[in-house]
């Protein structure tokens, strides 16, 4: 027998489900791992963007003389000088192609330079002069370029309509119709948007080191950009500072470093400035909500109506699918959901962490806490008796649907029906609420090589990219459990295009698709071993897997992730702050395959939300056409102070064999879902007002507890 297959013999430790720690904490928090910007290449340039001033026009002239003349400009591209692109589906990556400019902050120009600082001079000293034209970036419902898309984000149809909601809500004996509004919401990761572009003229091979969720993707646009072999493109992302969805995509920083770089013969980095990033990698657009609610006086529900109306940019269209959640939530047989959306003057909208789930379950669980309120009923005794038995919107089973258990054991550990009342301690109002989550489970196909050594150690490769999820950790856990193996015999490799092709790390869709290719690797192996007669040769033996044809086969059930959120927010009558004293989630997200990084996802998550209901928003000028809030300072992402320390984060067990080998449902998503409805109505239940525009700062808590009547924000 094999040295390597011996080690079979040995039993190993239950790895899954185990709290493994990071396998790259040690780098990280030393500062040793190198992210895409820190590649200190020979001779290295830097590229800095010049974005446009206008929100509408053309461009007539662009002044480089000022910028060349700085010391160690290497030189400025321009649409009149720029390398042609090749073609491709994402017009946002038609960098420098022309002189039309569809938005504020589209990029005009890239300055080049042997400095990071000379780089920055150089593009503060191009001019460029336009033709303006009149724009429009103002959402409204009423607008009249508003129309219904074909499909939104996801695929999903964009209009969906079972029943008669119509007579349905009319007949109903307790009716509720109101709107709500979510305003534009952006990703901020700590590490911007960044490439380090190397192109090796004489072998013709590039090599770009990016901030990416997937540099498969990423390859291959590139390949048919800069019109190349895929095999004559490498893009490596060992080490990415989060994305939440704004690196799923190639954006314009990963083809302006190739551009300079192929350009100037030298390998260029392009870091963007996070002023820049409201404008060029993606938001979450705005979204105007109305939900109308029926039930019998029992509470069961029988009329649902969801209408979204959203933005997209004259770009590129991108509708988010606010809307869908409400088709897989509640049993009721007669509903309509919707969206509509206007092309405006505006950056183009993209993913941001639960697309769609995040502001549409803002909508819908805020409208169930105003029909419990209307109906007299505890909010979560509403949501179990609609809990359905098959998915409404297909019929189909659920693979597993734990919504109940939730509710029931995030009210037990919460102390649901001790902590409803609200009360007061001085100037302070104090409340609790609660609402439900859902995600739904996508895999998508993936491969993967597993090689053993004649030392007895192994070697996983699989084209995985780890944002901070810990996917590096809990890969390893699944290779080493399926080889049978302790963790510390396995390496894994990832972050590579030349690796076994993987999915972008975005949908929750990571590891269960990344794992399910490597646990079939590993069988493989183990099979291999098993058959191999004698010791291994010097150069091992490996087995590979390609999960395409299992990931691609369509599903008899529907598949999702669901939860429950309880939040305890104090209200200041004085100064109108809001702070949440307490945040609790449960979930049934499927096996959870390393509680250490699966509670860091949840509670992560729950951040997000706890940002998106109390301070994170972002206003389009409708003056000058761009963001108004476009960094740190003023985009106010939650920080240690605004975080309850007591933020727990609870699953129950959940078998699902309808899933993957290893049981497992996403996990970097579901956190944030209903989140921000949580805190939501809890406010309302605090302060006796119902605020239904999003951030719940202190002017609009203010202005709600100055209101004599029984409402703020909205009808």
């Amino acid at each position: 027998m094999s040295s390597a297959s011996a080690t079979l013999d040995t039993a190993a430790e239950a790895l899954l489900g185990a709290p493994v720690p990071r396998r790259e904490g040690r780098e990280k928090v030393t500062g040793t791992a190198l992210y895409a910007a820190e590649r200190h290449l020979p001779r290295r340039a830097y590229g800095w963007p010049v974005p446009a001033t206008i929100a509408r026009g053309r461009i007539t002239a662009v002044d480089t003389a000022a910028a060349l003349a700085l010391p160690g400009v290497l030189g400025v591209l321009t649409p009149y000088d720029a390398p042609r692109l090749g073609p491709s589906d994402d017009p946002t990556l038609q960098l420098l192609q022309d002189l039309r400019v569809p938005h504020r902050g589209w990029y005009v120009a890239l300055a080049v330079a042997d400095t990071l600082e000379g780089a920055r001079a150089a593009a503060d000293a191009v001019r460029v002069t336009y033709e303006e034209e009149p724009h429009d970036v103002v959402l409204r419902e009423g607008h009249p370029d508003l129309y219904t898309p074909e499909e939104v984000n996801g695929g999903y149809p964009a209009h969906r309509e079972q029943g008669d909601p119509d007579a349905a809500f009319a007949a109903a004996p307790v009716r509720i119709d109101v709107r709500y509004a979510v305003p534009p919401l952006h990703n901020h990761a700590m590490e911007p948007h960044a490439a380090t572009a190397d192109w090796d003229a004489g072998r013709g091979h590039l090599t770009v080191h990016d901030s990416c969720q997937g540099t498969t993707v990423v390859r291959a646009v590139l390949a048919g950009l800069f019109r190349l072999p895929e095999d004559r493109v490498t893009v490596l992302a060992e080490h990415v500072g989060g994305g939440f969805g704004s690196k799923g995509t190639p954006r314009p920083h990963v083809v302006l470093a190739v551009m300079a770089s192929r350009q100037c013969g030298r390998p260029v980095t392009v870091a963007l400035p996070r002023q820049h990033m409201a404008a060029t990698v993606g938001h979450r657009a705005p979204t105007l909500h109305r939900v109308r609610l029926g039930a019998r006086a029992d509470g069961t529900l029988t009329s649902l109506g969801h209408e979204v109306t959203t933005h997209t940019s004259r770009v590129r269209e991108f509708v988010e699918q606010a809307a869908v959640p409400a088709r897989v939530m509640y049993a009721v047989r007669d509903s309509r959901t919707t969206h509509r959306v206007a092309a405006l003057d505006v950056p183009t909208p993209s993913w941001m962490r639960a697309p769609g789930e995040t502001p549409g379950m803002y909508a819908l669980e805020s409208a169930m806490d105003e029909l419990a309120d209307v109906l007299g009923m505890d909010p979560v005794e509403l949501r179990v008796r609609n809990d359905p038995a098959t998915e409404p919107d297909s019929g189909r089973p659920f693979s597993s649907r734990h919504l109940v258990e939730c509710l029931r054991e995030g009210a037990d550990r919460f102390g649901w029906a001790g902590s409803r009342p609200p009360r007061r301690e001085g100037s302070l109002l104090i409340g609790s609420g609660m609402a439900a989550a859902t995600y739904p489970v996508y895999i998508a196909p993936a491969g993967a090589r597993a090689h053993a050594r004649p030392d007895g150690s192994y070697l996983v490769e699989v084209n995985a990219t780890d944002i901070g999820t810990g996917a590096r950790t809990v890969l390893s856990q699944i290779a080493a459990d399926a080889l049978g193996v302790p963790l510390d015999a396995v390496s894994l490799s990832l972050g590579d295009s030349a690796l076994p092709a993987g999915p972008v790390a975005g949908g929750s869709t990571g590891t269960a698709s990344w794992g399910w290719a490597v646990h079939d690797a590993c069988t493989a192996l183990t099979d291999r071993l098993a058959r191999h007669p004698g010791p291994l040769p010097d150069a091992g033996l490996s087995a590979s897997a390609d999960t395409t044809q299992s990931a691609k086969q369509t599903s008899p059930y529907a598949r999702h992730a669901f939860g429950a959120h309880f939040a305890e927010v104090q209200a200041d009558t004085v100064t109108g702050e809001v702070r949440v004293r307490r945040m609790l989630g449960v979930f049934a997200a499927g096996r959870v395959l390393n509680p250490r990084t699966a509670r860091s996802q949840f509670i992560g998550g729950m951040v997000m939300g706890l940002g998106m209901a109390l301070t994170e928003h972002s206003g389009l000028d409708p003056a000058f056409g761009d963001f108004a809030e476009r960094d740190l300072a003023a985009y106010h992402v939650p920080v240690n102070a605004d975080v309850p320390v007591a933020i727990e984060a609870h699953w129950i067990d959940e078998h699902d064999k309808h899933l993957n080998p290893m049981g497992s449902k996403g996990i970097g998503e579901i956190g944030i879902v209903g989140a921000a409805a949580a805190i939501g109505n809890a406010v309302s239940r605090a302060t006796g007002r119902r605020l239904r525009e999003l951030p719940l700062t202190p002017d609009r808590v203010l202005a709600a507890l100055g209101d004599g009547g029984g409402s703020a924000g909205g009808a």
